[in-house]
C-alpha cells in the first residue's frame, strides 16, 4: 500500500512525535571536506543506538513561531508511519540565514518497522514541493556524522553536502554538524 501523505497543523506535534526517530550508529560519516565530496564511512564499535528526541523533542520546537512551518504526516491506513517538519520564514531560526527562499527541512522520520519502503523519500518530496509552493528556491538539511542511513538518503535525494562543521554540539563534542542542500526550483 502506497501511505497517504497529509498536511497537519503543529497542534499535531504529540502525535507526530509518537513516531520514534532513533536509529543504531554503526558508523560515522567521514567527511574530508565538502568540496572533496560526499565523504566515507568508518565503522563505530561497540554500535550504540541514539535518539534525536531525547535532545530536541518536537514539544520543544513550540519555541518559534510554528505558523509559517509546515508539517506533514504519513499514513498507512490509520497508522501513523511517518513524518517531516519543515522550517520556513522564522527570522529568529539561525539555520534559515535570514533568507526568505531558504526552506530548512527540520525533521523527517519513519517508523523503524517501515524503513526501507519509500516512505522517506515520499515525505521528502511532498516536503520539497510544500516548500517550493510557499516560495522556497532552495532546501537545507541538518545531520551528523553519526547519521549514516541520513547521510546515505540525502545523497539518493540528490542533495549536495555543504558544510562540516566540528565541535558544534556542546553536549555531543564528538559530533561533526553537516548541511546539506538541494534546489527546490
Amino acid at each position: 500500500m502506497i501511505p497517504r501523505i497529509v498536511e497537519e497543523s503543529p497542534e499535531a506535534l504529540e502525535q507526530y512525535a509518537t513516531v520514534p526517530i532513533r536509529f543504531l550508529v554503526r558508523a560515522r560519516h567521514v567527511v574530508a571536506s565538502p568540496e572533496a565530496g560526499s565523504g566515507t564511512e568508518e565503522p563505530v564499535n561497540p554500535p550504540y543506538e541514539y535518539d534525536y528526541d531525547l535532545l530536541d523533542h518536537p514539544k520543544c520546537w513550540r519555541q518559534w513561531d510554528l505558523g509559517t512551518w509546515g508539517f506533514l504526516a504519513a499514513f498507512d491506513g490509520a497508522t501513523r508511519v511517518g513524518g517531516a517538519a519543515i522550517a520556513f520564514r522564522t527570522p529568529d531560526l539561525g539555520l534559515l540565514e535570514g533568507r526568505p527562499d531558504l526552506a530548512c527541512l527540520w525533521d523527517i522520520r519513519v517508523r523503524p518497522e517501515h524503513r526501507g519502503h519509500g516512505i522517506g523519500t515520499l515525505l521528502f518530496q511532498a516536503a520539497k514541493s510544500w516548500a517550493l509552493n510557499r516560495g522556497a528556491r532552495e532546501m537545507k538539511i541538518e545531520t551528523q556524522d553519526i547519521n549514516v542511513p541520513a547521510c546515505r538518503f540525502y545523497m539518493r535525494q540528490g542533495c549536495r553536502l555543504t558544510a562540516a562543521n566540528p565541535g558544534v554540539y556542546e553536549r555531543h563534542p564528538h559530533q561533526v554538524q553537516l548541511f546539506w542542500t538541494t534546489p527546490l526550483a
